[in-house]
């Protein structure tokens, strides 16, 4: 995989909105935080823009990501929010000049379509974290996420403990790590966009889903064939998980375990990562070491 170059203080940050609209009285907090970094940032030119629940039309959202990848001064492209639209900038987008001059590509959640595309087809590493306007200042896990990606983009070391789990399995395993969202990696199933898990660390999390749903996506792995080389599974924050009025009778992490039941390879649940105030910043396409112990679980990222 290939590291797209660190930052060093005087850098820009690129900050587009490739999915939901968004204010800059959302982000502008997040845009001081950068700035405490030694950080300089740009916006997108329709970052504020409106069309329907977007910020913009795909060709305007396509041309703001575009924009950042030809800029030069541009290191970091950010995205300002998830939500939904991604999927429909990605066929617009011209990544030619970032085949030439890779730099990072950060967010989380609907951004989960560019992680996919760009470590499988690009081969080159991004950053799932926390965005500008999930960040939130004064909360401890919400600003200990940020702390996270800072190192991420400066290159210094990053690894996790986190607590065990009784659906964990216990295991080590040393392989790339991969994934996001689990309802936007559910919808790229089946298409070219939809990433290589052989012999990969899988990274899921979702939120606002229905326990059922959640068990149709799981098995929509497992019946595709997705699962059946995977190296390991970690599971981040499933939040504001929805049940019907007749019970589904099972939790998510019960649905995720059954599911995964058949196979061998290391299972961490609770990692602290996703729509919550704990969102520590994943170098998807790293290598990592995972470890999966009684007491805790261990994810160590290699340096380069």
């Amino acid at each position: 995989m290939i590291t797209p170059p660190y930052l060093i203080p005087g850098d820009t940050v690129g900050i587009v909105a490739p999915a939901r609209k968004v204010s800059r009285e959302e982000i502008s907090i997040f845009m001081n935080l950068l700035e405490s970094w030694g950080l300089k940032y740009k916006f997108g030119k329709n970052l504020f823009g409106e069309y329907n629940q977007y910020s913009g039309t795909d060709e305007e959202r396509s041309a703001d990501f575009s924009d950042m990848l030809s800029d030069p001064q541009v290191k970091v492209i950010l995205a300002a929010r998830g939500g939904y639209g991604s999927l429909r900038t990605l066929r617009l987008i011209d990544f030619s000049k970032f085949e030439k001059q890779p730099k990072w590509i950060a967010g989380f959640s609907d951004i989960t379509a560019f992680h996919s595309y760009i470590n499988r087809f690009l081969n080159t590493e991004s950053l799932h974290c926390l965005m500008p306007l999930t960040y939130k200042p004064g909360v401890k896990e919400s600003e200990d996420s940020a702390e996270s990606l800072r190192k991420a983009l400066f290159g210094e070391k990053i690894e996790y403990q986190f607590p065990s789990f009784p659906g964990n399995r216990e295991g080590t395993v040393n392989a790339e790590i991969l994934g996001g969202n689990l309802s936007v990696l559910f919808s790229l199933n089946g298409t070219g966009f939809f990433p290589d898990m052989k012999g990969k660390v899988l990274f899921i999390e979702d939120i606002d889903e229905y326990l059922y749903h959640i068990d149709r996506m799981m098995l929509n792995l497992l019946h595709s064939g997705s699962m059946n080389n995977l190296g390991g599974l970690i599971v981040g924050g499933f939040t504001d998980i929805k049940d019907n009025t007749i019970p589904f009778g099972k939790r998510y992490d019960e649905i995720i375990s059954e599911i995964v039941g058949k196979f061998k390879f290391p299972v961490a649940f609770s990692f602290p990562g996703g729509h919550q105030n704990s969102n520590m910043t994943l170098i998807f396409g790293r290598h990592v070491q995972l470890s999966v112990e009684s007491e805790h679980s261990m994810l160590r990222f290699s340096e380069k």
